[in-house]
């Protein structure tokens, strides 16, 4: 097995002949003998330990989630943990409500204690930012969540973490990488009995006392406790947890700091692996919202809340009055609202720290730059992923030069508060609910604030445009359009044009308007940006967990039509070039 790479077929062979491979694997992969394509769509990589850990479909073969590539990159991991010489810190672990998550979660733990490492394992799912926070009370080296958070019920994954509580970034994620790609001989892969672990102390079970520190953590953030007191009794909120790990703290924490009127959708509040009312349990598809868009017309809600499988996403629709209609709110603009409600209310009551910092990613919406320079807040943008704001967050720590007050991105995550580093949907259920509260009392609507906002700063709009290409060639055909913006990057999309293009990847920026080269101060990353006149923009940017590239785009309206229509225009502009 050492050495080079067997082909698949090969490998197929091995895993239905070798002694190592349980029973029911050898079944399933007997059961494909006769189809090629999928023998070869099964073996012919590992799946790919990223920068974010394993992601993949739940089946028998190296390409896929199961016990025994879960294991492996654990054994990578706990070999970095103990060049590290962190064993003796161990390992915190939770998981969502996914098929196999408790198993893959189990068999994580049975091989950090196979390891000498002590595993914390949460009893039952837990939210993928509570791991954030658990570790980091706990004092764990690392930490592990096994979700595959909005992707279809037939994935699972494993993402890994590290001692600040954020997703593991440069040099680490790389370091872990090349442990985890160095173990290509199954049987040395530890595991043991969990029942022996357990009376070794190299096995523990967490639960309650976490849940409750985080709760106490979470409200911390709250700045008007009485304003939501004030409008408890007349506000409704709907929620919904597509069937995750969001159920039972949502409901927790909105009743304990005071809301009374808060409606669970009931086909997706119990987990449930197969998702089965939701095509794509993503609070960013629409069609997600469909039951708790009818349970809120019932109720007539203020506000819909519905929060991904592992809860560190949110997306939210509220009602606009005038149509009595409800409205989606996209990412950004949730955003946006609890950023600015936070960055206004904190400097109206002294509670602003020194120093405050605003940390949002590259491609999110330029409003965020606006709000802050407007409260006189230092603006940070970094690289795509939530993991880079929360090293911000350690960075700070580390130099006394910020405090972090809120951070976003624009893929519907955020985080108040530096409990979690990861992007946190309890907290910003929370907090928006806080907003809101504060929006009903003032005789406004959430969907009224927004508009406040727009009219204030300009009407900011953003959107996405993703090409999909599976299999093997796809990945080359998305190499080669990268390679195409790269080497002859567009002067202009239409009548916009690119001030400045910054390659991310060679670090370097190019201005246009001045014909200067400088750099762009940020990690190596595949990511190209075109910044464009009229305030907008225009990023590409190869998915690492799907086998897409996704092109973000924004501009600046002078209303809600004239922002639709600019960036309808944009889109068509940039398919032109492609």
């Amino acid at each position: 097995m050492e050495g080079k790479r067997m082909g698949y077929k090969e490998q197929y062979n091995f895993w239905l002949e070798d002694s190592y491979f349980d029973e029911a694997v050898k079944k399933e992969l007997q059961e494909i003998g006769g189809d090629e394509k999928e023998i070869e769509d099964r073996f012919y990589k590992d799946l790919a330990f990223g920068t974010g850990g394993l992601r993949g479909v739940i089946g028998a073969g190296t390409n896929r989630m199961n016990i025994y590539t879960v294991r492996k990159a654990t054994q990578g991991l706990a070999n970095y943990i103990k060049k590290q010489g962190g064993e003796a810190k161990g390992v915190a672990i939770a998981y969502d409500s996914r098929r196999k998550s408790p198993e893959f979660a189990d068999e994580a733990a049975l091989c950090l204690a196979a390891n000498g490492i002590k595993a914390y394992v949460f009893e039952s799912l837990r939210p993928t930012p509570e791991l954030s926070f658990a570790l980091r009370e706990l004092g764990c080296i690392s930490g592990i969540v096994i979700t595959a958070s909005h992707n279809p019920p037939e994935y699972n994954g494993y993402k890994c973490y590290w001692e600040d509580g954020a997703q593991v970034t440069a040099p680490k994620d790389k370091e872990i990488i090349t442990e985890v790609n160095n173990v290509t001989d199954y049987h040395t892969v530890k595991t043991m009995d969990k029942t022996e672990a357990m009376n070794a102390g190299l096995y523990q079970v967490i639960g309650k006392e976490i849940d409750d520190k985080y709760m106490e953590e979470l409200k911390k953030q709250i700045i008007h406790p009485e304003i939501i007191k004030e409008v408890a009794k007349d506000m409704k909120i709907v929620y919904s947890p597509f069937n995750g790990t969001g159920n039972l703290p949502v409901r927790r924490i909105l009743r304990e700091i005071g809301f009374e009127n808060v409606y669970v959708v009931p086909e997706q509040e119990m987990p449930d692996p197969d998702f089965t009312t939701l095509d794509y349990p993503n609070p960013e598809d629409p069609k997600a919202f469909t039951l708790a868009l009818a349970l809120a017309k019932e109720k007539n809600a203020d506000i819909v809340l519905a929060t991904d499988p592992d809860a560190d996403r949110l997306g939210i629709y509220a009602l606009d009055t005038k149509s009595g209609e409800y409205v989606a709110f996209t990412g950004n603009m949730s955003g946006m609202l609890i950023a600015e409600y936070i960055l206004r209310e904190r400097t109206a009551t002294g509670k602003m720290p020194e120093n405050p910092a605003l940390v949002t990613t590259i491609v999110t919406t330029n409003m965020a730059r606006a709000i802050s320079e407007d409260y006189h807040v230092r603006f940070i943008e970094v690289l795509t992923g939530f993991k880079y704001i929360g090293e911000q967050i350690k960075w700070f720590e580390e130099s006394g030069s910020n405090n972090y007050v809120f951070g976003l991105e624009e893929s519907y995550g955020c985080l108040a508060g530096t409990h979690a580093r990861d992007k946190d949907a309890i907290v910003a259920v929370m907090c928006l609910c806080e907003m809101a509260a504060w929006c009903k009392k003032n005789g406004k609507t959430v969907w009224d604030q927004m508009i406040t906002l727009y009219e204030k700063y300009g009407y900011f709009k953003e959107s996405q445009y993703s090409i999909t290409m599976k299999g093997i060639d796809g990945a080359k055909q998305i190499e080669e359009i990268m390679n195409k913006l790269r080497s002859n990057p567009p002067k202009n999309f239409g009548e916009l044009k690119v001030r400045e293009f910054r390659d991310y990847d060679t670090g370097r920026t190019l201005n246009l308007e001045t014909d200067t080269e400088g750099e762009t101060g940020l990690p190596q990353s595949n990511v190209l940006y075109f910044d464009l006149t009229n305030d907008s923009w225009c990023c590409a940017r190869p998915s690492g967990t799907e086998p897409k590239i996704k092109f973000y785009m924004g501009v600046k309206g002078t209303s809600l039509e004239d922002a639709e229509a600019k960036l309808a225009q944009l889109t068509e502009d940039l398919k032109a070039y492609l």
